[in-house]
């Protein structure tokens, strides 16, 4: 399993605006059927620069999965939200492969 993973600084006096159209992007990302599902999260760290962040993961079943996420959707998905927010949004991209996940074990005595 591979985890596409957006992580977004966005301007405080638009912030709640971002957060209502990310929703239907994220949608959006998840009908190209290259993902699984997605969960979006905050940081929880006060960034020098100000502004809040935010993270997206979204869940890809192989990595071709993402690359071909590149390929076919990507830059029009982006070209949206950079069309939308330009200089108020800062984004950055890491891609994880998921090497094992872990499950608290019963407790019972």
């Amino acid at each position: 399993m591979y985890i596409y993973n957006v992580t977004i600084n966005i301007d405080n006096n638009i912030h709640k605006e971002w957060l209502i159209w990310i929703e239907s992007h994220i949608l959006d990302v998840l009908n190209t059927g290259k993902f699984i599902s997605a969960k979006l999260t905050e940081v929880l760290v006060e960034e020098e620069m100000g502004g809040r962040t935010y993270s997206v993961q979204y869940t890809a079943n192989t990595k071709e999965d993402i690359v071909d996420y590149y390929k076919v959707d990507a830059e029009k998905l982006r070209g949206e939200a950079l069309k939308k927010f330009a200089d108020k949004m800062l984004t950055f991209r890491t891609e994880l492969k998921v090497i094992k996940e872990f499950y608290p074990t019963s407790l019972e005595n």
